[in-house]
């Protein structure tokens, strides 16, 4: 029998699992290392602390608490919800734990919206990227109004100082997995790709990675004025002072019930067009210290230029929601639901002259691409343009294989593509019950490509016109024209 393997950290020896021992495929996995002290106490609201060391055998064969506390019900990724005070750790999947392996190392940032989400999902397991050389790493961080929210006398953006905090563990750990603290690409997902993002574009940062894939990356940036309101709403909604004696008077319980009602508590199509009039509740907020300015300015001005960089969306990231739309909205022209988002006529009539294709399936469709335009398409061409005089190289995709069962090729769908865990729990659910295994072939062949050696196979960003791989065709299919439908509102 394979002995256990143990590996040495900066606070103490833990003790993880192999699978697949024996094969070719053998990865070890070490799960819920603290990286960070349990926020709670007086630690709660404050930095992320460094975790008291231990001595004997630390246990890491199960995933730690999590940020996410309630069941979130039937997510499009799975995502579990983990009881306990200490959610600040990191899951470390790798195929070695020879500390002079050096290799190249990923670590995942998950989505959920800032306020959601979990390190735990199946989805983030890292066996395949073991398979092919590469080291995984999830980490978690504080969601929500504890992560993000303005708190007089607290330090602000404490969820982005959780991401640091994790890097800064990874840079000091890594090794020892058989990962090579000098080739660390960051990816996520959605908020994880907003993440990225802002990570990127921050100075504070620019020693903990090398590489960044954004997928379907949904930036907060939100204004000082804008979370201090937020959180002064949300001490009115619990009857405290908007300090940080305040809410540390209440329970974490209570925080989570009423912070939806500080930002409108808005499902659905009220959802949608609360991100488009106010954009996501929670999230990094620009405050001159820390995120100093928003993300795609720094990135304009050569914050992160030596990094390269994947970025991308789905076609219809959010277009699903619009499915259930009441009957009464789809018999209203687009061009004049349209009006209270776009108000000038002629960036209106561009946006909708380049979406005929998408106007001809009817209102509610257009409505469902224009939010996916608005938060996500738009914000790839920003990025890449941002970033055209950047010393390393831009790498633009679009996603585009429609998902059976949702009719859409829609947010998440891609996930597991570029995992290449299209065999895993509840992806069928998703995908379908035979998602094409060549599109994950080829999409988690670049992710590994680009963990590698910093390209993922296909042509770099060029302006006018602008160069993407299309993910969901038939072959290679390198584009100019793939974000053509969304630059009216760059």
């Amino acid at each position: 029998m394979t002995a256990a393997p143990v590996v040495q950290t900066a606070s103490g020896p833990v003790r993880g699992f192999w699978r697949d021992a024996g094969t070719p495929d053998a990865s070890a996995a070490f799960l819920g290392i603290p990286f960070a002290a349990a926020p709670v106490g007086g630690l709660r609201f404050a930095a992320p602390a460094p975790p008291e060391p231990w001595t004997e055998v630390r246990e890491a064969t199960a995933y730690g608490a999590t940020a996410l506390r309630r069941d979130p019900g039937a997510t499009l990724i799975p995502e579990p919800p983990i009881p306990g005070a200490a959610i600040l750790n990191v899951n470390v999947f790798t195929p070695t734990v020879d500390d002079g392996a050096r290799l190249p190392v990923v670590v995942w940032i998950h989505g959920g919206g800032y306020t959601e989400g979990s390190p735990a999902s199946p989805w983030y397991d890292g066996s395949r990227f073991n398979r092919d050389g590469v080291v995984t790493v999830s980490l978690s961080y504080r969601l929500g109004f504890d992560g993000f929210g303005h708190i007089d006398g607290a330090p602000h953006n404490r969820g982005v100082l959780d991401w640091i905090a994790g890097l800064e563990w990874v840079q000091q750990n890594i090794a020892a997995f058989g990962g090579d603290p000098d080739r660390v690409t960051i990816g996520g997902q959605s908020a994880g790709g907003g993440a990225v993002l802002t990570l990127l574009s921050m100075p504070a940062a620019q020693h903990l990675f090398h590489g960044a894939l954004a997928l379907s990356a949904a930036l907060a940036d939100i204004r000082a004025p804008v979370a201090k309101e937020r959180g002064e709403r949300l001490a009115g909604i619990l009857e405290i002072e908007p300090t940080l004696e305040g809410f540390r008077s209440v329970s974490e319980s209570r925080i989570l019930k009423n912070q939806s009602k500080a930002v409108g508590g808005r499902k659905g199509l009220g959802l949608l067009s609360g991100l488009i009039e106010d954009g996501l509740p929670w999230g990094p907020m620009v405050d001159g210290e820390l995120v100093i300015r928003p993300a795609v300015e720094a990135l304009r001005d050569g914050i992160g230029s030596d990094k390269p960089l994947v970025l991308g969306a789905t076609d219809d990231e959010f277009t699903m929601i619009v499915d259930r739309a009441p009957r009464a909205l789809r018999a209203i022209p687009s061009s004049i639901l349209l009006r209270s988002a776009l108000r000038d006529r002629g960036v209106r009539r561009a946006y909708l002259r380049a979406n005929r294709p998408q106007r001809a399936k009817g209102s509610p469709a257009m409505i469902g691409r224009f939010v996916t335009d608005h938060v996500f398409r738009s914000l790839v061409v920003r990025v890449a343009e941002a970033r055209k005089d950047a010393d390393a190289e831009t790498f633009v995709y679009a996603f585009r294989w429609v998902s059976p069962t949702k009719g859409w090729s829609c947010h998440c769908l891609d996930v597991p593509f570029w995992f290449d865990g299209l065999d895993r729990e509840r992806v069928a659910d998703l995908a379908g019950p035979h998602p094409p295994q060549s599109l994950a072939d080829d999409m988690h062949a670049a992710a590994v490509s680009f963990a590698c050696g910093g390209a993922p196979g296909w042509p770099a960003w060029r302006s006018e016109p602008g160069t993407a791989r299309v993910f969901g065709g038939d072959g290679l299919q390198i584009t100019t024209t793939a974000y053509d439908d969304a630059l009216a509102l760059v």
